[in-house]
């Protein structure tokens, strides 16, 4: 990006903007610029800030005086244009990054590869890329332009968290029509925040004099006096009535008029009266679009210059804008414009749309891309889009935004594109609709099957509606079997399988998200269930990956290795995980990939082999370099927060993971592992309430436990917390239940991986003789635990090296003024609230500073960050620097 912001629009461009900035006045192309002293020197000082809101209604120039302002500033900018459909959070990530590409494609490439950042989690590596991109030497402003429009929660907080994170050299600028929907009151009371109003942006009658005079439009004061007070200093009108009085016959007299209510007939004659037939068409076809990028409206034109180039001579009312790349049309005049759109015929309607959505498809404008094929009518594209571009288990907003697209759909679409159908029961698979989905699928099968009563074959587009139909009825029975025992799915495959051969099947691009849940194993706890289970699903995983372009291809070694590892069983485990490892990679199935990673790094340990960990958690790293896995860095922080958590580096795990009220973004089915990592830091940290807390809130919440290896595994944490807790009672009774789960299938992993803490509670299990699980089975879970403790400790030894103290000295000189004053608070016992409300900073800005706090002191919680504070003199040292006011 160019640093210089004189070099950033061409000469033309610059003429088809009106510029109003300084005190003389200039002639450049077709346009006459007036420039306004007052409004260059309010944003030049208020630049200077982190936050300026220029807020008024329509037509007072607000994007006109910030444009022409930072035209002439030397800074890097993103100039952000929203729109209602940005309300979409999936949809405003794609026009947030696609922005930002025209300025800085690698940082656009690093965000276009995550997900619209909704959690804690999901906006720390959304941070990060500024942090790496922002050069602290320069000045960046971002520009979010018709702020007005956006209302939907998060991504108001998602704007409220970039606008208030703290870069000092961003100045963020906000555009809108009413009062930003977010809470700025912290910098508006220390003095962060510039607010510009109408008051400001209203021309004074000697500027609108002025205005007149260099166009050559001389009045009287008399005419002066009534223009103003008619127009009230509102830029827009200004111009029309300039244009009025310009065009009118030698003579006429200026008649007083209520200008904002005649708005669309004064655009009607001072405008669109003096434009060709095939512009005036054009421009209404571009009101129903929001993208107006050069090369679509090219395409609408019909590849016409002629057009394009008459409609960028109307000037001020349409402009191009580099920043965004793109053509602007002032929204009064867009609003005149779509009150005509009743003069197009539907299938030039259609058309419009249609061109729109295949530039979006292009440009990886999904959401964007669906809402046009649907205006279009057509919803071949749309199911296509679906299909080929988004997730196999989608996340359960935009299942729910697709499930009201296809609500809005005539119901002919059934009849007509049978995969409508089956394509339609797949949202109801996603937000766990099950019953609902299996209702619906067999409808369709049965109209389709029993319904072919002519004795023709079936068409292939009925075959590939049968195929999508029983893949789905297979899927339903996988997530299911947890519930109804039944693991008939098979056959459901089978024929998907079938089907999808006779409609002429082709193999396309491998399908990367499989239906993995928390474990594989999905099975009840009676013996030889898990068994039973993975038979299943060994029979299933070739009719599955033929039919879905690779989809599980390596879910059923991964299975079986995952047995054989909670029976503890490394050497029959290891080279099934392999197995699992390689035919994922054969068929890009990132997440059977990453658990095979998790599981190979488990085995290590448990077989005490440190010398295997770093590469796999090099290849755990690499996977972050996959953009087609679009939960990688999800996963990659819970696998390796458990494996950090798990060897004793409490510093290491995401922060996200340490915050029991913060959840990912990962369908409910999926949120086992991540419910355990979070419950494994309570319990490393000692705050065993909490620990316990988190595994009863997130299965009443998600009934996570219905997994047979997910109860053992959270039964068994539970009982060392209670034992903790000095509740023997209880620790007993959850220890046995955990066993009654286990014993039937040989499942004793969970209580091996807890090492030292289940040896001592199996020890005063036995010495108590207080539980009904056999002394031999007793002391089997605890020699296990016991033989883990030690392999444990070496791989923490050998991997873990301890951390190098620091000095006092170089702590508190590495401390921000804000940063002592938060440890200072935490001595004193506050909660995060009351320090918020101390400091006069956000809830959110406190937690992330208490972060940042541990991190400098290699804390790992409050009561650690003060203990090493006190003991190194550093909180005296803080307390001084907050008593001499250095605290921000």
């Amino acid at each position: 990006m160019p640093e210089q912001r004189e070099n950033l629009r061409s000469d033309a461009a610059q003429s088809e903007f009106q510029l109003f900035h300084s005190n003389v006045s200039f002639v450049q192309g077709n346009q006459v610029y007036l420039e306004r002293p007052q409004i260059e020197r309010l944003l030049e000082k208020a630049v200077e800030k982190p936050l300026i809101t220029v807020v008024a209604g329509a037509g007072y120039g607000k994007t006109h005086s910030v444009y022409s302002f930072l035209r002439g500033y030397s800074a890097y900018i993103t100039w952000i244009q929203l729109s209602e459909r940005d309300n979409i959070g999936e949809r405003f990530w794609e026009n947030f990054t696609t922005t930002v590409r025209v300025v800085n494609p690698e940082a656009a490439a690093k965000l276009a590869g995550t997900r619209f950042p909704e959690t804690e989690r999901q906006f720390e590596h959304y941070i990060a890329v500024p942090s790496e991109e922002v050069n602290p030497g320069k000045k960046y402003v971002f520009v979010y332009d018709d702020f007005h429009l956006i209302q939907n929660k998060a991504v108001l907080k998602f704007l409220e968290r970039s606008i208030t994170s703290p870069f000092p050299n961003i100045t963020s600028i906000l555009i809108s029509r009413s009062d930003p929907s977010i809470n700025l009151m912290n910098f508006l009371s220390k003095g962060f925040l510039t607010q510009i109003t109408e008051d400001e942006l209203r021309f004074s009658r000697e500027e609108m004099d002025t205005y007149f005079r260099i166009q050559n439009i001389f009045i009287s004061p008399q005419v002066s006096s009534r223009i103003y007070r008619d127009t009230e200093g509102w830029a827009f009108a200004i111009h029309l009535a300039g244009l009025s009085l310009k065009n009118a016959p030698a003579g006429t007299e200026y008649v007083p008029q209520a200008m904002r209510s005649n708005i669309f007939r004064l655009i009607e004659q001072e405008i669109i009266a003096g434009i060709s037939v095939p512009l005036r068409k054009f421009l209404i076809k571009l009101s129903l679009i929001d993208h107006l990028a050069p090369e679509l409206l090219r395409e609408i034109a019909n590849d016409s210059p002629e057009v394009i180039a008459e409609m960028e001579a109307i000037g001020s009312f349409i402009q191009f804008d580099t920043y965004i790349n793109t053509y602007r049309i002032h929204h009064l005049f867009m609003e005149y414009l779509s009150g005509k759109q009743d003069e197009l015929s539907e299938e030039e309607k259609q058309d419009i749309w249609t061109k729109t959505a295949v530039w979006c498809a292009e440009n990886n404008q999904k959401i964007d891309t669906i809402n046009y094929y649907e205006k279009a009518g057509n919803y071949v594209k749309l199911i296509d889009i679906i299909y080929t571009t988004l997730p196999l288990m989608l996340p359960n907003n935009i299942a729910r935004m697709l499930l009201e697209v296809f609500d809005r759909a005539p119901p002919r679409i059934y009849d007509e594109i049978p995969q409508a159908s089956f394509t339609y029961t797949r949202f109801f698979m996603c937000l766990e609709m099950f019953d609902k989905a299996t209702d619906e699928l067999w409808k369709i099968i049965n109209r389709l099957e029993l319904g072919h009563s002519d004795g023709l074959p079936l068409s292939p587009a009925a075959h590939r509606a049968l195929a999508g139909c029983y893949r789905n009825l297979g899927l339903v029975g996988i997530f299911t079997s947890l519930y109804t025992r039944d693991y008939g799915f098979t056959t459901h495959f089978e024929k998907a399988l079938d089907h999808a051969r006779q409609s002429g099947y082709q193999p396309g691009p491998p399908i990367s998200v499989s239906p993995l849940s928390s474990y594989v194993n999905r099975s009840g706890d009676e013996k030889g269930e898990p068994e039973r289970y993975l038979a299943a699903l060994e029979k299933s995983v070739p009719f599955i990956s033929a039919s879905m372009n690779g989809a599980t291809w390596g879910m059923d070694d991964l299975g079986w290795g995952e047995l054989a590892m909670f029976r503890g069983d490394s050497a029959a485990a290891e080279p099934l995980l392999r197995d699992a490892l390689r035919k994922a990679r054969e068929k890009e199935q990132y997440e059977i990939e990453n658990r095979a990673l998790f599981y190979l790094l488990r085995l290590a340990i448990l077989r005490g082999n440190a010398e295997e960990i770093p590469e796999f958690l090099k290849q755990l790293e690499g996977q972050l370099e996959l953009p087609f896995f679009l939960n990688r860095f999800i996963y990659h922080d819970i696998v390796t927060g458990w494996f950090y958590i798990q060897t004793g580096r409490l510093d290491k795990p995401a922060p996200w993971l340490k915050d029991d009220f913060e959840e990912s973004d990962l369908n409910s089915i999926n949120s086992g592992l991540e419910i355990l990592v979070k419950a494994k830091y309570h319990y490393a940290e000692k705050h065993y309430p909490a620990a316990i807390a988190v595994l009863k809130y997130r299965e009443k919440k998600y009934g996570i436990w219905a997994f047979l290896m997910g109860k053992i595994v959270m039964l068994a944490l539970e009982s060392v917390c209670h034992y903790h807790l000095h509740n023997k009672k209880e620790a007993y009774r959850t220890l046995e239940e955990a066993y009654t789960l286990a014993e039937p299938n040989g499942l004793y992993l969970p209580f091996t991986e807890l090492g030292k803490d289940m040896r001592t509670l199996a020890s005063a299990a036995l010495r108590d003789n207080a539980t009904a699980i056999p002394r031999d089975r007793l002391e089997k879970i605890r020699n296990n635990a016991s033989a883990y403790a030690k392999k444990l400790f070496a791989v923490a030894e050998q991997y873990n090296p301890p951390a190098p103290k620091r000095a006092a000295g170089s702590i508190a000189a590495s401390l921000s003024p804000r940063e002592s004053g938060v440890l200072t608070g935490l001595s004193q016992g506050l909660t995060r609230e009351e320090i918020a409300e101390a400091s006069n900073i956000s809830l959110n800005t406190v937690k992330s500073v208490i972060r940042n706090v541990y991190n400098k002191l290699g804390a790992l919680n409050r009561a650690d960050a003060v203990r090493i504070a006190t003991a190194s003199g550093l909180l005296t040292e803080v307390k001084g620097s907050v008593n001499n006011g250095t605290t921000e």
